[in-house]
């Protein structure tokens, strides 16, 4: 049966004895702190009653006396066998040589401006990528459409069913949903003033305008974007993209071209269909719980609502999805040969898309508004 290690301080030396392994290493930690707190450095070590030895213990041993001390009592020491000596020589010659531990230094107010340079390039540099993407898909785009035969057309109407059809049902609920919620608050706030009728209106103006686009955008951003990243970064891997142009095809025409495309056509589908199911939660609301009739509420619509605003959030809809599908398409082909970075691109293409969506969204909001559209 194995005892733990201990020290015994004497007037000249410290005995060391039983077992120092790793077994008993939390005790034999907290003796050697409490050791080298109490006791002056130099002291020499007496092995005789020294047990069982490991690395993790002369680890111990050399931090208590020093690695080159503990060198040199390997090579004095009586007591040791040859293959403990051999053992505490190696184990003070690494920690001997290790590098110091240096202190990490308090931030301070340039450093914090560095960091914060940092990222504006690293952030500006990214934006420079995504604009020189930008133009060469647009330069391929424009070489492609004047020649049919180049189209690939089976490869776009399967994007177009997987980021469309496919994503129809999401888009439809959470757009129903949160035109009922809309309606709740409009309804609740509108109530002090006499004024519940406008609901319909404040439902309608918002989904035609904003919520219809962006939520059908942020779902595609969420859902498409993180899908072609993950598709790119994986033929990047396997080198299947190297591939290709080593047979002379251009990935951008193969792989990027189909699914900008089929993203400019479902998101303008998704963008509509997410604004009927938004006003439709809003009239379900108003008719059940503000006791507005059906004709009612289509008479709003008509009156009130013009053409303009359904035209205003349509038009937003081909931009936000050439952004998206620009923006997964780059971070696919940026992605290594690992798993790792194709998980870090797709997390990269998703935040990127809906910060890019988000963005332009106000940007268009504040142009419409200064236009008097």
């Amino acid at each position: 049966m194995t005892s733990a290690g201990h020290i015994e301080p004497r007037e000249k030396h410290l005995s060391i004895g039983g077992d120092w392994t790793l077994a008993h290493y939390a005790t034999l930690r907290q003796q050697v702190d409490r050791v080298a707190a109490s006791q002056p450095a130099g002291k020499q070590l007496d092995l005789r009653q020294l047990g069982g030895l490991d690395t993790a213990g002369a680890a111990l041993l050399a931090e208590l006396m020093g690695a080159e001390q503990l060198q040199d009592l390997a090579r004095s020491s009586p007591y040791l066998s040859p293959e403990r000596r051999a053992l505490l020589e190696t184990v003070a010659r690494a920690m001997a040589s290790a590098p110091p531990a240096e202190a990490i230094p308090a931030p301070t107010i340039r450093s914090q401006l560095a960091e914060l340079g940092y990222t504006v390039e690293g952030y500006w540099n990214q934006q420079r990528l995504v604009m020189g993407f930008t133009g060469q898909v647009l330069s391929t785009m424009a070489r492609l459409l004047p020649r049919p035969r180049r189209w690939r057309i089976t490869s776009l109407v399967v994007h177009i069913q997987q980021t469309g059809l496919n994503a129809l049902p999401i888009v439809a609920l959470l757009t129903f949903l949160v035109g009922a919620v809309v309606a709740f608050l409009g309804a609740t706030v509108l109530r002090d003033f006499g004024a519940t009728i406008y609901t319909v209106s404040l439902v309608a103006l918002a989904f035609l305008r904003e919520f219809g686009v962006l939520l059908a955008a942020i779902l595609l951003a969420g859902r498409t974007a993180s899908a072609f990243t993950a598709q790119l970064g994986s033929m990047k891997a396997n080198e299947e993209i190297d591939a290709l142009r080593t047979l002379g095809l251009d990935p951008v025409e193969l792989l990027v071209v189909p699914r900008v495309l089929s993203l400019m056509v479902t998101l303008p589908i998704l963008t509509f269909v997410g604004m009927l199911s938004g006003i439709l939660g809003g009239s379900l609301v108003c008719l059940l719980a503000l006791d507005i009739s059906t004709a009612q509420i289509l008479a709003i619509l008509q009156r009130d609502v013009a053409v303009i605003h359904l035209l205003v959030g349509l038009g937003k809809a081909p931009v936000f999805a050439f952004v998206i599908a620009v923006i997964g398409c780059l971070e696919g082909f940026k992605a290594s040969n690992s798993a790792q970075s194709v998980g870090e691109h797709t997390t990269s293409s998703v935040v990127q898309s809906i910060f890019m969506v988000i963005l332009l969204d106000a940007i268009a909001a504040i142009f419409f508004m200064e236009m008097g559209w």
